[in-house]
């Protein structure tokens, strides 16, 4: 949206906010510099960067409260579950829906004033209109470009293939659960120091985040990145799951999507991780 805004193609948006929730893999924080260089300065678009903190450490801070992230459990009678996902909620729609409020000029908890509005829009594309939704607050009005043009997640590609862009990385946590086979071995294969970033944070996690565990509220079970439920540096990543050999028969650009993990991950406003059984606190399950 960002470049169909500059060429034109789309009105001119008067900014592009990018939440960081700190540990996002490197390609994307340079792919984010390519964009705003090549992109937005030119056409005069500033790209605002909020955050909420840093995701993987607070995870492993003791004195801090942590938003859970959606990690696969373990529990002492065998049982399977996930822990509540809050990480999307605080880590990227709370500081957005912070920068709007400050750019309208009405800061928490100053009320914003009836009829006062941004429209902000969504990079939701026709493959899951679904997802497309009106804001929760009376303050921003979304809208959703993508689909308005009719344009599927084929469409984009295409597009930023055009532009030179075909290589652009999926925006999710390095570390996050919901990453596919092919996004861990991705890691694995390309960038062994963020390899061995997100080994040591599955293992640090196993008993629950730090504060949970300083304060007695162990884990009652095992908690895991990878949906195997086993420690990921043993995880079958090198499985290709039935969805990896269906896209390699479809096109060589869905090949591109499912590697790059457009169908498992997360955005502001539309986190396409499906969970199964949740249980209610990262520091406690049932």
């Amino acid at each position: 949206m960002l470049a169909l805004s500059a060429d034109g193609t789309l009105p001119k948006v008067d900014y592009a906010i990018f939440a960081d929730t700190g540990w996002e893999p490197r390609a994307v924080y340079d792919h984010l510099e390519l964009l705003e260089r090549e992109i937005a300065k030119p056409a005069g678009i500033p790209i605002l960067r909020v955050t909420s903190g840093n995701i993987r450490d607070d995870a492993l801070d003791p004195d801090h409260r942590f938003a859970s992230m959606p990690l696969y459990i373990l529990n002492k009678d065998g049982r399977p579950g996930m822990t509540r996902r809050q990480c999307t909620g605080e880590y990227k729609v709370k500081p957005i829906k912070k920068k709007i409020r400050d750019l309208l000029g009405y800061p928490y908890p100053i009320r914003v004033p009836k009829g006062l509005f941004v429209e902000q829009w969504i990079g939701i594309s026709t493959d899951e209109f679904h997802r497309a939704k009106d804001a929760d607050v009376k303050y921003m009005r979304n809208r959703h470009p993508l689909i308005d043009m009719g344009w599927s997640r084929s469409d984009c590609v295409h597009y930023l293939r055009s532009l030179g862009l075909a290589d652009t990385p999926k925006s999710s946590c390095l570390g996050c659960p919901f990453h596919g086979n092919a996004q861990w071995r991705n890691i694995r294969d390309h960038s062994p120091s963020e390899w061995a970033d997100v080994v040591a944070f599955d293992a640090a996690i196993r008993k629950g985040n730090a504060r949970a565990n300083a304060s007695g509220n162990k884990l009652l079970g095992e908690a895991f990145l990878h949906r195997s439920r086993v420690p990921l540096d043993q995880a079958p990543i090198d499985h290709v799951t039935a969805a990896e050999w269906a896209a390699r028969q479809r096109s060589l650009a869905d090949a591109d999507q499912l590697e790059q993990g457009v169908v498992d991950g997360c955005s502001p406003w539309s986190c396409r991780g499906e969970v199964e059984a949740v249980q209610d606190d990262f520091g406690l399950t049932a």
